[in-house]
């Protein structure tokens, strides 16, 4: 049988149904990027089926090492988006409180909510909300990239964030954490307490009100709203496995094992970061197929375990200058990577200083913990795992990614790949 790509070269590149279109910088050397900064768009995007076509089915792994940046190489291709996406940030703060906020009633409540909002809907990295603009643009055709759909995808965008910022102020009080993005807790200011709670579920409400202020009358809005919802529920079975496996208090190693750990994963994590924002651009593109959202979640999973096996990581060796916070899984008590890698290869005398010292708040025993990890090597054992996971996503996008860009994915991995913080 004639294999797929000399077919498709046999015939004609432009039978190859198109897949994306290419911002013509991407080939082409960089020309003016397009951006919201300066009014309407001018989008100056090229489709290029035959430049895709020899990419995509003459060398595909040579076109994936081509697109494996590290370090100082790596080609930061949100920079545009990302300026456009904090702009937009001023504007979800004015649809959400400027028209009750003089209210007689309610004006004070609102005026707490652009509080909780401008302290804790910004100072990350905007990874989730960048992800639904850039797959947008990747995924529309630059005719129907008008400003008005642009608009949709930044707060649609602003959605996810708001989402991840009602879980990180829940998170950080069942965690007792002390510090996010660079700045304490928000539960930990003064006067706040555990009235951040209901801060929290003031920002999921806000998801809602913004996706109906702006994609009411879209085509895609169910969809958005199931999406949000079904999320929401994932990450909080998540969140809820987390919990149960490693009660304050209640130390038993034995709960810690590599399927329930890829189970809280799975859930609490990679649903939202990453099948979210990528789904979420799928659906206003109109992209509603089973088939081809099932074959972006068997790649954003993947994604999003190395994601959180990265955090796990980074939350005991990380730089907490650079990663914004003070890592606690140890004395948390939570199943994170580490202890499970350290479980599968302690002695039993090494499985008694674990039993002895996690998940207790002394520094001391914070401290034995990390020397145990030091001594069985782990920041090795991660660096392997972490060439190895970063292969097989790169194999899952070559398998998977198709009618999609691999660019959507290809972005992110290449944003997640070798990343501290």
């Amino acid at each position: 049988m004639l294999p797929l790509s000399r077919w498709l070269r046999s015939v004609g590149v432009f039978l190859l149904p198109a897949p994306c279109w290419v911002p013509r910088e991407r080939w082409l050397g960089s020309l003016r990027r397009p951006s919201l900064v300066h009014g309407c768009p001018v989008l100056g995007a090229w489709h290029s089926a035959r430049c895709w076509c020899q990419a995509w089915t003459e060398e595909p792994r040579a076109f994936y090492s081509s697109l494996r940046m590290n370090g100082d190489q790596k080609l930061d291709v949100y920079a545009q988006e990302r300026q456009d996406f904090i702009q937009h940030f001023s504007q979800i703060v004015r649809v959400l409180t400027e028209e009750d906020i003089g209210h007689p009633e309610t004006g004070d409540a609102i005026a707490r909510l652009k509080e909780v909002l401008e302290y804790n809907a910004i100072g990350g990295k905007y990874h989730r909300g960048l992800t639904v603009l850039v797959a947008f643009r990747e995924l529309v055709e630059p005719r129907k990239q008008d400003a008005d759909s642009l608009q949709r995808a930044l707060t649609v965008g602003w959605c996810v964030e708001l989402l991840q910022a009602f879980f990180v102020v829940s998170d950080d009080i069942m965690d007792s954490s002390l510090t996010r993005r660079g700045q304490i807790c928000w539960y930990q200011k003064p006067g706040i307490g555990l009235d951040a709670i209901n801060d929290a579920f003031l920002l999921e409400a806000c998801v809602y009100r913004l996706l109906k202020f702006y994609c009411r009358e879209q085509p895609y809005y169910m969809n958005l709203i199931e999406l949000f919802l079904q999320s929401s529920y994932q990450t909080e079975i998540g969140q809820t496995l987390d919990l149960i496996t490693a009660p304050q208090g209640n130390v038993d190693l034995g709960r810690f094992t590599e399927k329930r750990y890829k189970s809280i994963v799975k859930y609490k994590t990679a649903f939202y970061s990453f099948y979210l924002p990528v789904a979420a651009a799928m659906y206003m593109a109109g992209i509603d197929g089973e088939k081809e959202h099932a074959n972006a979640k068997k790649i954003l999973l993947e994604m999003g375990e190395f994601f959180q096996i990265q955090d796990d990581y980074l939350d005991l060796f990380g730089d907490p200058s650079v990663t914004g916070k003070i890592g606690t899984d140890i004395q948390d008590n939570k199943c994170s990577w580490l202890v499970v890698q350290c479980l599968q290869r302690a002695s039993p005398e090494q499985r008694q200083i674990l039993q002895e010292n996690y998940g207790q708040k002394e520094a001391e025993k914070v401290a034995r913990v990390k020397a145990l990890y030091e001594e069985m090597n782990l920041r090795a054992v991660f660096t392997q795992y972490e060439e190895h996971s970063y292969s097989r996503i790169m194999g899952l996008i070559e398998q998977y990614a198709a009618p999609l860009p691999p660019a959507i994915f290809l972005g992110l991995a290449n944003k997640i790949y070798k990343r501290k913080k």
